[in-house]
């Protein structure tokens, strides 16, 4: 059965860009010093280490931000049909200032746990938290948690003809 999408969230192109870029420039210039005056062999090995995680994480980074993410009235999902949260499991929406969330994003309290996952730049779980937002725009994100709120605090509020 196909649900209708109540509100799409996707990065900005040019965010994703600069993200990865800079990313990127980190490893470049890391791995530059690393080279070009090799220090004690520890640190060396040290910086190798942290130029190459930089390199990977914009490389993790650019797939995961290739996708975007949908609500529908039952579920927070990916595009690539990857559940994030049962809306039913929901029990709190922050996008407060002091809320340890992403940029321009919003926090999920969910009532089960799950499996910690990341997706860097889009969303991230950790245990019963769900962070939403990096590289998104404010306004897609502020659209999508004032949709979900009103899901969690009503949850027939948009489909009245669905009561039993």
């Amino acid at each position: 059965m196909q649900q209708d999408i109540l509100a799409t969230i996707k990065p900005s192109p040019a965010r994703r860009w600069l993200g990865v870029g800079m990313l990127s420039v980190v490893g470049i210039l890391v791995l530059s010093v690393a080279l070009a005056q090799p220090p004690e062999p520890l640190w060396l090995v040290f910086l190798l280490v942290v130029g190459g995680a930089a390199f990977w994480l914009a490389y993790c980074m650019w797939y995961a931000t290739n996708d975007w993410i949908e609500l529908t009235q039952s579920e927070l999902r990916t595009g690539a049909g990857h559940l994030i949260a049962k809306v039913e499991d929901i029990e709190a929406v922050d996008r407060g200032v002091f809320a340890f969330k992403p940029s321009n994003g919003f926090l999920l309290k969910t009532r089960v746990g799950g499996e910690n996952s990341w997706a860097p730049g889009l969303w991230w779980r950790l245990g019963r938290r769900v962070g939403v937002g990096g590289m998104t725009a404010a306004a897609e994100t502020k659209f999508m948690t004032d949709v979900l709120s009103s899901l969690v605090l009503h949850p027939q509020a948009l489909h009245p003809l669905d009561r039993k």
